[in-house]
């Protein structure tokens, strides 16, 4: 059972990936009202370019469902997926993605590539953007000043 929302939930990872040093990126994967993954951004962790808070809740989901597929889970992420979260996205068959802060750069679901509307794409999940995106843009904009 859900105590608190799923984004917010994906705020509090993000704010653990930025203590830790990583990109503040928090994902959350639900079905229904139970929480079946939530996982931050450990890319430094684990020495895995991979390891984006997306790739880590899908991969921890699939094993928590006991299926190769989401079909009628939803993902919760303080960031605009890339063209590799999209990808998996896609190919585990999650019903819808809420996503907070867009990304300009990097994004592949409302900017760059759009994967979801290219015809090649074999699952369009439902998109909501927006979700928390002052408090994730905050986040981001915090971390990567601190950088420079």
């Amino acid at each position: 059972m859900i105590s608190t929302s799923p984004m917010e939930l994906a705020l509090a990872l993000a704010r653990e990936a930025a203590e830790m040093g990583e990109a503040p990126v928090g994902a959350v994967v639900v079905e229904g009202e139970r929480v079946l993954a939530a996982e931050r951004n450990r890319m430094k962790a684990l020495g895995d370019p991979t390891a984006h808070a997306e790739m880590l809740a899908i991969r921890s989901a699939l094993a928590e469902r006991g299926s190769g597929r989401l079909d009628g889970c939803d993902l919760y992420v303080t960031l605009e997926p890339c063209a590799m979260c999209a990808g998996a996205i896609a190919h585990a068959r999650l019903r819808r993605v809420y996503f907070g802060a867009e990304d300009p750069k990097a994004g592949a679901v409302e900017n760059g590539v759009r994967l979801f509307e290219q015809p090649s794409c074999h699952h369009r999940p439902e998109i909501i953007g927006g979700l928390g995106a002052s408090r994730s843009e905050a986040m981001l904009r915090n971390f990567f000043r601190g950088l420079r």
